[in-house]
């Protein structure tokens, strides 16, 4: 049986089970004035649920295990013995009898694949049959057993809101175990790139160039210095020279100027830009906006100015997170106290003055919150850099040269037939785990400096 189909056959024995201990629930009920802790839907849900989890965990464990167990049974099969030894060639021989078995392929490079294809098959069929059998016997086990349970003295509500609690807590751990896979990884796979490269070479190594590396000195062309500085000159100056005026300006005007109307039509067409795909970004910084800053620096005499020059993508990235901007300056600016306003215009003060004196440094640490949030999401954007960034790592501060960042490095690193051990890949995940530190130490210093203006005004 397939897994969708059990799955649909697991729900609706739920179904059964939701509407078999309600009925029983109701059928106590009836002609009785007592006060019950529990209505009769609450055990419907007991004996569902009952009916539904166990199945469906035990089918979550067993995606993980049944592969292995497949591939056991296959390497016990007689045409396995022709087998290459344990590798890349043996693993893709399996792969292609896998697919071949499963139907996804129609063809193989490999002989000894299509030998293989048939015990694949009835191996997994095998073990398809016995995952159904379990899952059944699981659900209709847990369903008969809370069904004979339910009665007066139950108290399905509370073990209801326990299971759920428990759901609630497994999903909110599910956040946290992918950080720590994530730290993890990159934590192990930059420890190994640090084992051949020093440290100091590639923080502080002043030539990036992963193509052409020694063997006997490999951090002489990884210094990540170039790449740090390009990240920093296009995500944090050139963005957000375009982001901090246009998203504070914006939040002023929504706040103190633009009539309800305006602002009702205005904050949700300008926020549309957060929602925009980052690749229809990058389609723009190259299509339209690279060509055209290339063309104005040829107008002002730059007859060497780049197509894909850092302030192409800087624009274009600036104009990504200015919504980030406007937002936080238009809640930083909503959250002043309004005595603070009227005690200003009622002083004589103009509106203008009243803005520039009182309510910007007054919403200050907020906006400052937000500029280090937008910084964090600009220097950690990919498409934007990787369709209209260069590739190659310059120490310039010219915003028509070209400029490369950590984000396009690494997808240029992750990309190509270089061998996952050496240097060059490794030195993917050692700029990896560079960025998360910055962006990391970025939100938390945002995200305290906005803790402590809501802890001022609230």
């Amino acid at each position: 049986m397939s897994g969708l189909s059990l799955v649909i056959l697991i729900l609706g024995l739920a179904l059964i089970g939701w509407l078999a201990g309600r009925m029983r629930a109701a059928a106590f009920r009836r002609g009785s004035r007592r006060r019950y802790s529990s209505q009769p839907v609450h055990h419907g849900w007991f004996v569902a649920l009952w009916t539904l989890v166990p199945p469906l965990l035990f089918l979550v464990l067993w995606a993980t295990v049944s592969p292995a167990l497949v591939t056991d049974a296959v390497l016990t099969n007689p045409a396995a013995v022709h087998l290459p030894p344990l590798g890349f060639e043996r693993a893709s021989i399996l792969s292609e009898a896998r697919s071949l078995a499963q139907g996804q392929s129609y063809g193989a490079f490999h002989q000894l694949s299509q030998t293989l294809a048939p015990a694949y098959a009835a191996a997994q069929a095998r073990y398809d049959w016995i995952a159904t059998a379990i899952a059944l016997l699981l659900a209709f086990a847990g369903g008969a057993f809370t069904f004979t349970r339910v009665g007066p003295g139950l108290a399905a509500r509370t073990q209801i809101e326990r299971v759920v609690m428990l759901l609630l807590l497994l999903a909110s751990l599910i956040a946290i175990l992918t950080t720590m896979g994530i730290v993890v990884s990159l934590v192990w796979e930059a420890g190994r790139f640090f084992a051949r490269v020093p440290v100091a070479d590639f923080l502080f190594g002043m030539h990036w160039s992963p193509q052409v590396i020694s063997m006997r000195d490999p951090g002489a062309s990884l210094g990540a210095v170039p790449l740090f500085w390009g990240t920093f000159f296009i995500g944090a100056v050139i963005a957000m020279i375009v982001a901090i005026p246009f998203g504070l300006m914006s939040a002023i005007y929504l706040t103190q100027y633009a009539d309800p109307t305006t602002r009702k039509w205005i904050k949700p067409t300008l926020e549309m830009l957060a929602g925009v795909p980052t690749v229809v970004y990058g389609y723009f910084a190259a299509l339209t906006v690279a060509p055209a800053v290339r063309q104005f620096a040829v107008s002002i005499g730059m007859a060497n100015a780049s197509s894909e020059s850092a302030l192409a993508a800087g624009l274009v990235m600036g104009i990504m997170i200015i919504p980030f901007v406007s937002s936080m300056a238009d809640d930083s600016l909503s959250a002043v106290p309004a005595a603070m306003r009227d005690g200003s215009l009622a002083m004589g003060a103009t509106s203008s003055e009243t803005i520039r004196k009182v309510l910007v440094p007054a919403a200050l640490p907020g906006v400052v919150g937000g500029v280090l949030l937008a910084v964090s999401r600009a220097i950690g954007e990919t498409m934007i850099v990787v369709m209209a960034a260069s590739g190659v790592a310059t120490l310039t501060a010219n915003p028509f040269a070209s400029a490369t960042t950590v984000t396009k490095q690494i997808v240029d690193l992750l990309t190509g037939e270089a061998e996952f051990d050496s240097p060059k890949t490794l030195a993917a995940f050692a700029l990896g785990l560079t960025l998360f530190v910055i962006t990391l130490l970025l939100n938390i210093v945002a995200l305290t400096v906005v803790k402590k203006y809501r802890e001022a005004y609230e």
